[in-house]
């Protein structure tokens, strides 16, 4: 078994938490509402990674993490994702969903359709699910088809979807709507 280490960091949504091995990221957490859960989380999660100060390629992914929640525009293609012991499929369906640009949303249909198969939308739903590197690997811009949300596995649920999608808006190809402002509202409150 490969070295797993771990960190966390704030952001504007709150204390995430990153996972890593001489391999790549293997894990990504979003706030759990605070320090003390989001590590609990972690380590429920990743239960032998130990707490290590981030070496600077890690900082680096930490630091675009911090700066796309906080509304830059920043590409995770040059990111290593450590996703060895997921299954084939879901690994299809990630490179899929990592060429998703900031700012645009694909349908679960749609990347079944990828795949060959559209009969395969929920089992892509159910990779979505499993996504164990959110934000990285942008599983929040996986959406259910006629423009619903679909679902949210990461802490907050669909609260969370909402929030980064409604930062990312605004480097896609559309103007922003009044539901942008209002699910980032929601989410801050509900944070509050």
């Amino acid at each position: 078994m490969r070295a797993q280490n771990f960190a966390l960091f704030d952001t504007a949504l709150g204390p995430c938490g990153i996972v890593w091995t001489s391999r790549g990221i293997a894990g990504v957490n979003l706030p759990e509402g605070s320090e003390e859960k989001t590590r609990a989380r972690v380590k429920k999660r990743f239960p032998d990674a130990v707490e290590s100060a981030p070496a600077a390629d890690v900082q680096k992914i930490i630091a675009d993490v911090v700066a796309l929640i906080a509304g830059e525009k920043i590409d995770f293609s040059y990111v290593m994702l450590d996703h060895a012991p997921l299954p084939e499929f879901s690994q299809r369906v990630y490179e899929i969903v990592r060429t998703i640009p900031i700012g645009h949303t694909l349908t679960y249909g749609d990347i079944a359709k990828r795949l060959g198969d559209v009969s395969l939308s929920r089992e892509v739903g159910q990779a979505m699910g499993r996504n164990p590197t959110p934000v990285i690997m942008p599983c929040h811009r996986v959406v259910a088809a006629n423009g619903k949300t679909g679902g949210f596995s990461a802490p907050g649920g669909v609260y969370t979807k909402m929030a980064l999608l409604s930062i990312e808006r605004r480097h896609g190809d559309h103007s922003p709507t009044l539901f942008d402002e209002d699910a980032a509202f929601r989410f801050a409150a509900r944070k509050a």
